[in-house]
């Protein structure tokens, strides 16, 4: 590793820009050519220094502002396979299955959607329920976020690596 590479792991913890070709304005910014960047990024993956390139969309820039978690409570001998039901929804991102909390709290499965609007995740939820059968759910809408951050070990470290 040189200190090009140090440059580009900073360049990539604050994320690729939003633009038609992310690799050549990263490039552009380090005086590299987009290709250099790939190849770089490559051989940082190959060594072990990057381990995953994951892409992560600030939700509220591109207008997504309604997120969800809902709660379902499937009922009868047919819910043993719920779980794999509701994860192949597509505007399911995520999908958990919990022990109920007996008398207080009685959901099993929990799904989270993302949407431009409260009307459309409901609307989704509500066709869910009606394709699964599973009219016993409640929908909980997140009303603020607290934390949403990358790992940022080399901001960290004062840009040494660990």
């Amino acid at each position: 590793m040189d200190q090009t590479d140090v440059r580009l792991l900073r360049e990539l913890e604050s994320g690729l820009p939003l633009v038609p070709a992310p690799f050549e304005e990263t490039g552009r910014r380090l005086g590299l050519s987009g290709d250099e960047v790939v190849e770089r990024i490559r051989l940082l993956k190959s060594a072990g220094v990057i381990r995953k390139l994951r892409v992560r969309i600030d939700q509220r820039k591109v207008g997504i502002t309604a997120n969800a978690l809902v709660a379902w409570k499937p009922g009868g001998a047919g819910d043993c396979d719920m779980g794999n039901l509701l994860a192949a929804f597509p505007s399911v991102t995520h999908c958990y299955e919990r022990r109920p909390v007996p008398g207080r709290w009685e959901y099993t499965h929990y799904t989270v959607h993302h949407g431009y609007s409260r009307e459309q995740v409901l609307e989704e939820v509500g066709a869910i329920a009606g394709q699964t059968g599973c009219q016993d759910y409640t929908v909980l809408f997140s009303t603020r976020e607290f934390k949403r951050v990358p790992n940022v070990r080399l901001r960290e470290n004062g840009g040494d690596l660990p």
